[in-house]
């Protein structure tokens, strides 16, 4: 990874992880100069293959900014990397303000569409409200989630509590009780219980 730089700042003042991929090595020293100097840690990387090798070894920035247009594979061909295998919040940027570059960078779930020439005094707002609004989406997704695995586990309980009364000829009330029984008996989540009765009419 020769064309790959970490730049790092004092734990203390970190702002916050940066990768910044760009073949200009002007525009790359000067965007991370300027990263750094307002107190984040900036990994570089002069093309979209450094930087996906890069993300190999494990490790993730909190927030990606890429130039569109490079030799070899292109921003959107890492972005679409960041999004769906490391789940990495970025930014897009170009010297053309195309309307397809920006509305396939917007489809990929970019935060953000700069035009260079890139201004760090106006970039780093936008990195921190990026790097918010990532937070708060991965908050909603969290959410999200919990309440998605919540109704999978109510329906799977009501499938078995039917089941169980179907077998034992008894009313809803009385199933759903004696299979929370079992999972007590079982010291087993009730969930479980109900999962593992499915399975075994199923097979």
């Amino acid at each position: 990874m020769k064309n790959v730089l970490v730049q790092e700042v004092s734990a203390q003042s970190v702002r916050g992880h940066v990768l910044v991929v760009e073949d200009d090595r002007l525009v790359l020293a000067t965007v991370a100069r300027g990263l750094r100097d307002a107190g984040y840690e900036v990994v570089t990387a002069e093309s979209a293959e450094d930087a996906q090798e890069w993300l190999a070894n494990g490790r993730r920035p909190d927030m990606a900014l890429l130039d569109m247009c490079m030799p070899g594979q292109d921003g959107l061909w890492l972005a679409q990397r960041l999004r769906d295998l490391d789940r990495v919040p970025f930014l897009i940027f170009s010297a053309y303000g195309d309307t397809e570059f920006v509305t396939q960078a917007a489809e990929l779930g970019a935060l953000a569409y700069l035009v260079k020439p890139l201004d760090v005094a106006q970039l780093i707002p936008a990195i921190e409200t990026s790097i918010a609004r990532a937070k708060e989406m991965h908050a909603m997704r969290s959410v999200n989630n919990g309440l998605q695995a919540a109704l999978d586990a109510d329906r799977d309980i009501s499938v078995a509590t039917g089941l169980t009364m179907a077998y034992h000829r008894l009313s809803r009330e009385k199933a759903f009780d004696l299979l929370r029984q079992n999972a007590r008996s079982q010291r087993r989540k009730m969930v479980d219980v109900a999962r593992q009765l499915i399975a075994s009419n199923l097979s």
